[in-house]
């Protein structure tokens, strides 16, 4: 004999019952089966209603009533022939009848008793049981009806009634003993022993099938469902979750209780006794596995099973001194809760008994404080005992397994990967048997927080890295080229899911949680929003995501001002933008206090020769204890470019025209030319080294007459043309010595400077080529001979490559 349920969602219309009817003939060919079948989907609640509007007085309860009756009669019409119908429909409408009269004399009294209502929810599961036994019926199937309340007696607890199981399995146990090959038989109802109606609560159905399945020793128990098994967690928020084949009674149990519905714990006690396999299985997929609930469910030594959780959760806090070394006040708070019908679902004291906290559900928080307040009024008039402290918004996130009592570092790996992302915990609870590990976060935060432990738990070591990019011109055009470039390399070589889920130029914003198709990402963007800054960095918080970076391709002051509301949101910065990094140096200092308080990274490698690792090589040297006693370098690409081909024969305002049009400057040349760029480059390296610097600190010796400065651009070509000879003298200055002319970032013990100098042939900037950036770095551990970075220091592709580099940086 086998057991099968099968609930709302698998019997909610003519369609879905087809499929319940071919599973049960297929199965009725192996053995005698019982089949449980809940209301049809949704009926439960509209049955409740049209009591509860009845007893108010309130005549909408005719509308459900009438809504109801065209369901259930479409139904039959849909599923018996015209031939069989008429029956069919009589007893149908007989049956609606009787709920009818119970509804107006509900109407008419006024008052809706547990005893009634018991009565108007059990048509439910009678007109589904009865209907779907017909349609069997038709194709000749050997089937029968029975009322499951002439089976399953009760006391008289309406609402949730108690069962008589000595009672209860005599009477299972005579009746299928001569029962023909399958029998249908309504869920969720019993009577006592007045023969009144009565039902099981919440999940009986589930009951109804246990209670069979129990008193029979039943081969098996099969619940099905309109998903394929129990998951690893929910996967309506976590879209990688998949069946669990097999799992303990423990561990089911656990994650029914943190909220998955697929069965309800308290429901199949009677299997467990009888150590009787429950299977969950797919009623639209009856060829999926399923999940095996069994005695040793773990066929393997997968230490977490499931993360499940529950939300609408408040965190109730009683704390004072007056608690210390007290006994009883953890009694007279349970007690006192409990006489409210108040359902704690987790604990946790602190060791030193200053303070207790429960957490509940947030509908029971008004009557749970007055209760509180009421128990220890004495003790808060005396200041013993502080007024009870309620934090709403909350959820319970737990994980589920057997054998994590057999691994250490369980909850570690929890805490941290929540930590890393941003998820703070406000209670922690472990039971001894170190099946659940439970965490109480903000509600917010439980989309994130379920992901990122299912990521780190169940997946393959592939972590999912959510980007927010704000600039597409050169740089982040280049950049989207290479990230989709990569996509296939970084997924199965580093592990990595990158995806752009926000995207912003100067004009529109656009957002994708799915992520861009990157190789039509300017389609999506044209689609957008009008960019606002704010928003935008509104937006990329509100998601909420795991692994998130804001990556600014920009050279925009106001991008750089708000990298603080990002790093506050848990979510990392990667720019190229030397405006943050070159501030007031306590705004810098604040930058990278915030990385670090919210567990994020800041990072700018591109800030200082594009694609080249001098930052990092100088963090690398710093942080293993050496000192940086002098920086030397060429810190700016395109004056490169301009005095390397500046030679006679050239005019200088040529050159810096060519180099204009080529790309190497700004579209104003000046910003290059006097060094604001490189003077901000020195600083940050100087920063990096552990120097407390700021801009105004760092001398600066111009080399163009003051006049080129004012005015338009095309001014101020004009006043270079005006200048040539200066500049001519300066360059035959440098070659009569045999010297090239480089514009030089210098620190040397506690000063810096920048300026154009004349180079011996001798020394390493000499050889400088192009457009190539050089660091010389001379420290404790390199006092002779630099430690020397050198290689192209501009251009979009390497500046691209060092912000990907970066990025890749925040989660590795």
């Amino acid at each position: 004999m086998r057991v099968l349920k099968f609930g709302g969602s698998s019997v909610a219309s003519a369609e879905n019952i087809e499929k319940v009817y071919a599973i049960v003939k297929d199965k009725s060919e192996e053995g005698k089966l019982a089949v449980v079948v809940s209301a049809l989907g949704g009926v439960t609640d509209k049955l409740i209603a049209a009591g509860k509007a009845a007893a108010e007085g309130n005549e909408s309860y005719k509308d459900i009533l009438a809504e109801l009756e065209e369901r259930h009669l479409a139904e039959v019409r849909k599923l018996i022939p015209i031939a069989n119908q008429s029956a069919v429909l009589s007893q149908v409408k007989k049956l609606l009848n009787n709920l009818e009269s119970t509804c107006e004399g509900v109407f008419l009294i006024g008052e809706l008793s547990k005893k009634t209502l018991d009565r108007i929810m059990s048509n439910g599961e009678l007109l589904s049981s009865y209907i779907i036994s017909e349609r069997m019926k038709v194709d000749g199937l050997n089937v029968s009806l029975k009322d499951s309340r002439e089976l399953i007696k009760s006391d008289s607890s309406f609402g949730k009634a108690v069962v008589d199981f000595e009672t209860s399995n005599l009477r299972i146990w005579q009746y299928f003993n001569q029962a023909t090959n399958v029998t249908i038989l309504p869920g969720f109802v019993a009577s006592n022993d007045i023969g009144e109606t009565t039902t099981l609560g919440r999940g009986g159905s589930d009951y109804t099938a246990a209670i069979i399945a129990g008193a029979l020793n039943a081969e098996t128990l099969e619940i099905w469902t309109d998903v394929s098994g129990m998951m690893t967690a929910d996967p309506r928020v976590v879209s990688q979750a998949y069946p669990i084949q097999k799992i303990s009674y423990g561990e089911a149990f656990e994650l029914s209780h943190f909220g998955a519905k697929v069965i309800y714990p308290p429901t199949i006690q009677p299997v467990l006794e009888k150590k009787i396999p429950v299977w969950v299985k797919n009623t639209f997929a009856p060829n999926d596995i399923g999940t095996l609930i069994q005695e040793n469910g773990n066929g393997s030594d997968v230490m977490v099973k499931g993360i499940s959780s529950i939300n609408k959760i408040a965190l109730l806090s009683l704390e004072g001194s007056g608690m210390v070394g007290v006994p009883g006040f953890s009694k007279r708070l349970f007690e006192a809760l409990a006489q409210e019908s108040v359902n704690v679902i987790l604990i946790t004291q602190s060791s030193s008994e200053h303070s207790i906290c429960v957490a509940i559900n947030e509908a029971d928080v008004i009557k749970a404080k007055t209760a509180i307040d009421s128990e220890f009024a004495y003790e808060i008039s005396v200041k013993k005992v502080d007024p009870l402290s309620i934090e709403r918004e909350l959820s319970i996130v737990a994980l589920i397994g057997d054998k994590m009592k057999n691994h250490a570092g369980v909850s570690g790996k929890m805490f941290s990967a929540l930590g890393r992302n941003g998820v703070n915990i406000r209670a922690i609870a472990q039971g001894s048997s170190e099946k659940n590990i439970s965490t109480v976060i903000n509600e917010k935060d439980v989309k994130k927080a379920l992901n990122v432990l299912h990521e780190e738990f169940f997946e393959t070591p592939t972590k999912q890295l959510n980007l927010f990019i704000a600039g597409v011109g050169n740089v982040g055009g280049k950049l989207l080229e290479q990230l989709q470039k990569q996509q296939q390399f970084l997924n199965e070589e580093l592990g990595l899911n990158v995806r752009v889920v926000g995207l912003a130029n100067s004009k529109k914003m656009a957002f994708n949680e799915e992520g861009f198709d990157l190789s039509n990402w300017k389609a999506e963007l044209d689609k957008g929003e009008a960019m606002q800054l704010a928003a935008f960095a509104k937006h990329a918080k509100a998601k909420n995501m795991r692994n998130s970076v804001f990556v600014d391709n920009s050279a925009s002051e106001e991008v750089a001002k708000i990298y603080s509301e990002f790093l506050r949101g848990n979510i990392s910065v990667v720019t190229c933008n030397k405006i943050a990094a070159a501030s007031e140096y306590e705004n810098y200092r604040k930058l990278k206090l915030e990385a670090r308080a919210h567990n994020v990274s800041f990072l700018f490698e591109t800030n200082v020769g594009a694609g080249l690792p001098i930052i990092g090589t100088l963090n690398d040297m710093v942080r293993s204890g050496d000192r940086v006693r002098k920086i030397e370098a060429v810190l700016s690409g395109s004056l490169n470019f301009i005095f390397n081909n500046f030679k006679t024969g050239v005019s200088f305002e040529e050159i810096v025209r060519q180099a204009q049009t080529e790309g190497y400057t700004e579209p104003d040349p000046r910003i290059d030319l006097t060094g604001t760029d490189v003077k901000r480059k020195i600083l940050i390296l100087i920063r990096e080294s552990g120097v407390a610097m700021e801009m105004n600190d760092i001398a600066s010796e111009p080399f163009m007459p003051a006049d080129c400065l004012d005015g338009t651009v095309d001014n101020f070509f004009l006043k270079l043309k005006e200048h040539k000879l200066v500049f001519d003298d300066i360059y035959k200055e440098a070659a009569a010595k045999g010297e090239k002319l480089k514009f030089v970032a210098t620190y040397d013990n506690g000063k810096a400077s920048v300026g154009l100098k004349s180079v011996a042939p001798d020394h390493p900037l000499y050889k400088l080529d192009g457009k190539d950036n050089i660091v010389l770095f001379t420290t404790d551990r390199y006092p002779d001979q630099p430690l020397i970075v050198k290689g192209a220091g501009a251009g979009a592709e390497v500046t691209a490559s060092g912000i990907f580099a970066d990025i890749i940086k925040t989660v590795l």
